[in-house]
């Protein structure tokens, strides 16, 4: 489905300009949920899948991380290197559709930002995550909540360039599924949380007063499954070789 591929990323092109001012309610929840699940990142090699406009890549660079940065978005990787402090974050330009340009055991930590929705297949998102963890890596993984599509929201910006209501492109998949593809690509959960806003957050997010008390977003705390990690990592480097 490359058009489907190519609208999601014209779209963010698009959303760039506005994306870190547009009081997105979903933003305001992920980000305090987020860097409580990664805790102290001192000294890690951490990757962040989907890096946007540096949310995440930003704060763990500043938190002591050494950052590697992947978007698909060169809308979104022009704004997040012209924040300061993105001299210390490593950007890469590219598709999580295809497997990751590093490799294997790479990585100390990974988080990944609202990016689950706009995946057509979550096992090899999953996957390749899981091959490029070391042994005892973790990952933190945020998505907007599935139950966001039974009230017909997905990610959409209003551009203000032609005032027109712009949806990049979104797959509805379900919070099992998250799971489900986490598990079998070797995860373990430590921790899923589903976060709703309340009365004192909407006041702050208008945007976010129909959804008081409805979750918006899940967060999936991963640590690897030591068992398997040797044997996926010969298969997956055999394979490239």
């Amino acid at each position: 489905m490359p058009d489907a591929v190519s609208s999601v990323r014209g779209g963010y092109d698009r959303w760039a300009a506005v994306y870190d001012h547009d009081a997105n309610p979903l933003q305001g929840l992920e980000g305090p949920a987020v860097r409580s699940a990664l805790g102290d990142v001192r000294g890690l090699a951490a990757l962040d899948l989907g890096c946007g406009t540096g949310r995440h890549a930003l704060w763990l660079a500043e938190a002591g991380a050494n950052v590697t940065a992947v978007d698909f978005s060169e809308g979104m990787l022009a704004e997040a290197r012209r924040k300061p402090g993105a001299a210390a974050v490593r950007f890469v330009v590219h598709d999580l559709h295809r497997p990751l340009p590093f490799a294997s055991g790479a990585f100390d930590l990974l988080v990944s930002g609202l990016v689950l929705e706009h995946l057509r297949e979550l096992g090899p998102f999953f996957a390749e995550s899981r091959r490029v963890l070391r042994p005892n890596g973790r990952a933190v993984v945020s998505a907007m909540h599935p139950a966001m599509f039974l009230r017909g929201a997905q990610a959409r910006f209003n551009d203000p360039a032609s005032g027109e209501v712009v949806q990049p492109g979104s797959v509805d998949h379900s919070l099992g599924a998250f799971v489900m593809a986490a598990m079998g690509a070797g995860f373990v959960p430590t921790e899923i949380g589903e976060f709703a806003p309340d009365a004192d957050f909407a006041v702050q997010y208008p945007r976010a007063v129909k959804y008081v008390g409805w979750p918006m977003l899940v967060l999936l705390s991963l640590r690897c499954e030591c068992g398997i990690t040797r044997s996926y990592m010969r298969m997956h480097d055999s394979a490239a070789h």
